[in-house]
């Protein structure tokens, strides 16, 4: 079986050789491509303990760049390897870089868009850093990702990520609505819109928000409206999480191909986002936008509360992705290059 490395930026968790991420892709792609290709994944060391545990045989995990890079380098000595790289970042870059120069042409696969999150992040010197990477990157490896725009005009393949099963279409609920229970899944990070949220309801009564994915840093926050729960590896609770709520909120400043609305949707629960992702659309049917305001957030919510049964009879009509034909994707584009 051909070997594949995965590496990743993430931050991976070690104890007692078992391994721990948060992001739940990295868990679920290399896991899913291991039945077509030995997988070695490489990834940075975390200090805290993560949320789900990766069930493969040969991970690493590095503390620093020049570690890293160097297992990187080492690996490039297998004539028959293949490597996908998750994500542009300074980690990834670097390994690109390296694996061109020895004759190696990784595949780089872009779950979001780098531009945006840099900036969100850095501001425009973040945009800069970002762009000098992405443009090195897409001549030195071959794309893919989940929208066309994250491209940005340069040549790769689009793939349709999610975590879909049986599972999150079974016994599914037509809840009618009563008191309005937004849920939000996800990371807390600035990027993710979730800190303007919080603002933006602050002191509000009109419904209550439900957090899953808190980390330590916020799970003592003091808002009466507000009811925060950690990260869920457990997919049946996961699931009940959905069907517990009647409105799903992504408030992200930026975002590729979310997966948490395949779930929410996968649930028949609507959803709503702010203008600033409205392309996250595309033909799916339930997905509402919203201005970033209280007054307008709160429009939203009245018109999906008053429609409620209509807007899930018309989530029905989705045809959502699974996670077996994401994997069969990846292995096809994988596979097919040299």
């Amino acid at each position: 079986m051909q070997k594949l490395f995965i590496i990743s930026n993430e931050s991976i968790y070690e104890q007692s050789n078992k391994y721990f991420c948060d992001n739940i892709d990295l868990k679920s792609t290399p896991e899913g491509l291991n039945k077509n290709f030995e997988i070695n994944l490489i990834a940075r060391k975390s200090k805290r303990n993560r949320t789900f545990q990766i069930n493969l045989k040969n991970i690493k995990v590095f503390n620093s760049i020049f570690s890293f890079i160097n297992e990187v380098i080492k690996s490039a000595f297998d004539k028959n390897s293949k490597y996908l790289l998750v994500s542009i970042s300074p980690y990834t870059f670097l390994a690109c870089v390296f694996l061109r120069l020895l004759g190696k042409t990784p595949v780089t696969y872009l779950r979001s868009d780098g531009f945006m999150e840099y900036k969100m992040i850095l501001g425009f010197i973040g945009q800069a850093i970002y762009n000098f990477m992405f443009t090195i990157t897409s001549l030195t490896s071959h794309l893919i990702s989940c929208r066309r725009y994250i491209l940005r005009g340069k040549k790769g393949d689009i793939v349709y990520p999610s975590q879909l099963d049986k599972d999150w279409f079974n016994n599914t609920k037509e809840k009618t609505i009563g008191e309005v229970k937004l849920i939000y899944v996800g990371r807390i990070k600035k990027e993710k819109g979730i800190f303007s949220l919080l603002k933006l309801i602050k002191d509000k009564n009109d419904f209550k928000l439900t957090i899953v994915g808190a980390e330590k840093n916020i799970q003592n926050i003091n808002q009466n409206n507000v009811v925060v729960h950690p990260n869920e590896n457990n997919k049946s609770n996961l699931i009940n999480f959905y069907d517990d709520h009647e409105i799903f909120i992504l408030p992200s400043y930026t975002e590729g191909f979310p997966m948490v609305l395949l779930e929410s949707l996968a649930r028949l629960r609507p959803i709503i986002i702010f203008k600033d992702i409205r392309h996250v659309v595309g033909d799916k049917k339930g997905i509402f936008v919203s201005e970033r305001n209280y007054e307008s957030l709160l429009e939203t919510i009245s018109y999906i509360k008053k429609n409620y049964k209509i807007i899930q009879l018309e989530i029905k009509k989705n045809n959502l992705p699974t996670n077996k034909e994401f994997i069969k994707q990846m292995v096809n584009i994988i596979s097919d290059l040299n």
